[in-house]
């Protein structure tokens, strides 16, 4: 799988937040993964230890996206945008294997195919003012 299927897949693992507590995730994580027919284990386990890794973070990225997004606290925010913003923010952060201007173009991209019509400029203004 390429890398910006394996983010499209993270960001739906990480929608899946805004429906379940922390404790249901481990399971909801399984079943998504269990359901890729088409995946490779290698991408199975990279999209698994990346959700979770991500999903141990989320306190902290969501106090970072506040931190950033004046007008726009993480409790008001789509929550599309939420979990685009989420996996950038973590990419953008704390996974050196991606360049930020990379982490923040593949969120644009997300926000183009999964959110409304506003969606890639707010996620992009908020990822620009993560990078400053």
């Amino acid at each position: 799988m390429r890398r910006s299927e394996l983010r499209e897949h993270l960001f739906k693992v990480l929608f899946q937040l805004e429906f379940g507590t922390p404790d249901e995730m481990p399971e909801s994580i399984k079943l998504y993964i269990d359901g890729l027919e088409n995946a490779e284990d290698q991408d199975k386990e990279y999209i698994r230890a990346k959700a979770e890794k991500i999903i141990a973070k989320v306190p902290e990225i969501d106090a970072l996206i506040d931190e950033k997004s004046a007008d726009w606290k993480t409790k008001r925010m789509n929550k599309v945008d939420l979990a685009i913003l989420r996996l950038a923010v973590y990419e953008m952060r704390w996974d050196d294997d991606i360049p930020v201007g990379v982490a923040i173009n593949e969120a644009v991209e997300l926000a183009k195919k999964f959110s409304s019509d506003e969606g890639p400029s707010f996620v992009n203004g908020v990822l620009a003012r993560q990078e400053a």
